[in-house]
């Protein structure tokens, strides 16, 4: 996979980039014929099989298709590219665009992309548990006798993809496309199959019958609203890997065969239930033949494995774009490629996510239980998506609110209407998505908010750099050989770090370097203004190290750019002094008192300074104080 896609491709090229998309893009929307269709007839909430429901059924299925991702995502959303990267934050930051940071303006957009980023967590969460685990029951349609060896192949399965998670995808990676090529191909030809035998349910592509579904149903077509909407989950993975791939590969995988798999899929699931409607237990794997049952079932794993570990490489990708945006704890990142930056591993977050994914397959123990938990944490990020796009269409693209308001009105009618039918499953399961998506809300902004109050507090104490410089000239301390890197969030004030060497050691280094680190809501910044360096009196130094919100931190690497401004930095001759706080909870702040005990106790686990910028630890000092929130 590489990390820049190019801005235009073509040829043999893009057919390659078309294939990884293939692996990488579309494993959840993919796998969705696997439970979706046996939703709506064979669920807890099962809508009553004739032909009227079938054909309206497939018919809500073919426009939800058309409506939320053929034309919101692929056509519309994939504009909203930040310098080509796409996702949740990539949208925050340009629907930012030109907002003041004290604006109310700002903060909503704040709060709504950091809860549908949330809702992401919870997402994912659920992909792999439903997805594995409705694979896996292929075992009960080839072999009945096999239904307990259910729930432990899953959890073997599930346990075996986390595990090798911090070996990297980079092998296996190769192999996704191919695998998912097959996939689709043998999508629609099954259904093809099964469409030439009953050609009449393609009658269905017309939206009379899905309104028509809608009048007739009623209150159950809200209850099978829901269940469509399992057709279009992994629609956002179209955009948030868009700067893997590029716009174009993924738009053409889409039109070209991803769409037309399913559709002929879902057709096909429709033409069995209208001749043999006992087939509703399991629509997809009964319209296989008995033979292909096993070679099927062992495709359909592999492609739920994709499909998750997509999603759990997404989860990595999102919490390093939040940490170094502010809205997470510094964490352990691991590469598990020395030449793609963009593959990781985040060890906290993927024995937290199998932690979850098993409690919920053996809390639910089937995919009909679990479609019940699944889809209001992916309608909640759909709606929360067209809103950030609302803005981004009427202030960045110039296309005014009313005009942006009408398109995206749309889209919102029909997400809202998703969101609306999703809500009736909360109490059979979609509170646990909505829990843990509400949890991690409030463990970001309690970060976010956290930092800034310490940030507040330490700017009370704060000395400006250049007359403290000045100062020192009149009585200066002891200097002493080599060269001192004070790390300060604030380029412009004396790093507390500083001050309590001079009050302690009563000593300056020979060369005094002062060090800002800023990221910036853009997904990479170049090379060329990667550092800014400005020699200073009494031989210090400012320096200010800029990076993207997708930039690997290496602050060695970065200083070693100095040079041409004349700042060489030997690095045995280099000792980097680090400030530690000890945080002090008070009641009255402005903070409430249980948030500062929260964000005390992430502040305290979060990952070391050291580690994340990659700065040799034998070369580092730490000087603690304490702070009072």
């Amino acid at each position: 996979m590489q990390t820049h896609a190019p801005a235009d491709v073509r040829g043999r090229q893009l057919a390659l980039l078309c294939l990884g998309a293939l692996g990488v893009v579309y494993g959840d929307i993919g796998t969705s014929p696997l439970y979706a269709m046996k939703e709506v007839f064979a669920g807890n909430h099962p809508i009553a099989l004739d032909d009227g429901n079938v054909l309206g059924s497939l018919s809500l299925f073919f426009w939800a298709l058309v409506i939320v991702v053929s034309v919101k995502y692929v056509i519309f959303i994939m504009r909203a590219d930040n310098r080509g990267e796409g996702g949740i934050m990539a949208m925050i930051a340009l629907a930012l665009h030109g907002t003041r940071p004290e604006g109310r303006s700002h903060q909503v957009i704040l709060v709504l992309g950091v809860l549908g980023a949330a809702m992401f967590y919870g997402d994912g969460m659920v992909t792999p548990a439903i997805s594995v685990l409705s694979a896996v029951e292929g075992l009960e349609v080839a072999a009945p006798a096999l239904h307990h060896a259910v729930l432990p192949v899953t959890l073997a399965v599930l346990f075996l993809l986390f595990y090798v998670q911090h070996h990297g995808t980079a092998l296996v990676g190769r192999a996704f496309g191919p695998v998912m090529l097959v996939w689709f191909a043998v999508l629609a030809l099954l259904g093809a199959v099964q469409i030439v035998a009953n050609p009449h349910v393609l009658l269905a592509a017309h939206p009379a019958y899905a309104l028509e579904f809608i009048y007739h149903n009623r209150a159950m077509a809200l209850v099978a609203m829901g269940n469509v909407v399992l057709a279009v989950t992994g629609a956002e993975a179209l955009y948030a890997d868009m700067g893997h791939f590029g716009r174009k590969p993924i738009q053409r995988a889409w039109f070209a065969l991803v769409l037309p798999a399913l559709m002929l899929n879902y057709f096909g699931q429709g033409a069995l239930l209208l001749s043999q409607p006992e087939a509703a237990s399991n629509p997809f794997y009964l319209m296989a033949p008995q033979w292909a049952l096993y070679p099927l079932l062992a495709l359909a794993t592999l492609a739920t494995v994709i499909a998750s570990q997509a999603v759990i490489s997404g989860a990595f990708s999102v919490t390093r774009q939040a940490m170094q945006l502010g809205f997470l704890p510094r964490l352990e990142v691991q590469h598990t490629s020395e030449r793609e930056q963009g593959q990781i591993y985040v060890p906290a977050i993927n024995w937290g996510l199998m932690l979850a994914v098993m409690v919920l397959v053996l809390g639910f123990r089937s995919s009909n239980n679990l479609a019940a938990a699944y889809g209001i944490a992916v309608t909640g990020d759909m709606v929360i998506t067209s809103l950030l796009a609302l803005v981004v269409a009427a202030r960045v693209w110039n296309w005014g609110w009313f005009k942006a308001g009408l398109l995206f009105a749309c889209f919102l009618a029909v997400e809202l209407t998703f969101l609306a039918a999703n809500i009736l499953k909360i109490p059979d399961g979609g509170w646990f998505p909505l829990v843990a998506g509400v949890a991690i809300f409030v463990l970001m902004t309690t970060w976010k908010q956290g930092r800034a109050l310490l940030h507040r507090r330490l700017a009370g104490e704060r000395l400006e750099l250049l007359p403290f410089i000045d100062s020192l000239a009149a009585g200066m301390p002891a200097r002493v050989p080599g060269t001192a890197l004070f790390l300060n969030s604030d380029p412009v004030s004396v790093p507390h770090a500083l001050l309590h060497n001079l009050m302690h050691n009563k000593i300056l280094h020979e060369r005094v370097v002062v060090l800002s680190v800023q990221f910036f809501d853009v997904p990479y910044v170049p090379d060329i203004d990667r550092v800014e360096v400005r020699r200073l009196n009494e031989n210090f130094w400012q320096v200010i190290v800029q990076y993207g919100f997708k930039d690997e931190p290496d602050l060695p690497l970065a200083l070693a750019a100095c040079a041409p401004y004349g700042l060489q930095l030997e690095p045995l001759d280099t000792s980097y002094f680090i400030g530690r706080e000890t945080l002090i909870p008070r009641l009255g702040s402005e903070m409430s008192f249980w948030r500062e005990k929260l964000f005390i106790a992430l502040f305290r686990n979060a990952g070391s300074v050291t580690a994340f910028f990659k700065i040799p630890s034998n070369r580092v000092v730490e000087l603690g104080t304490q702070v009072v929130l």
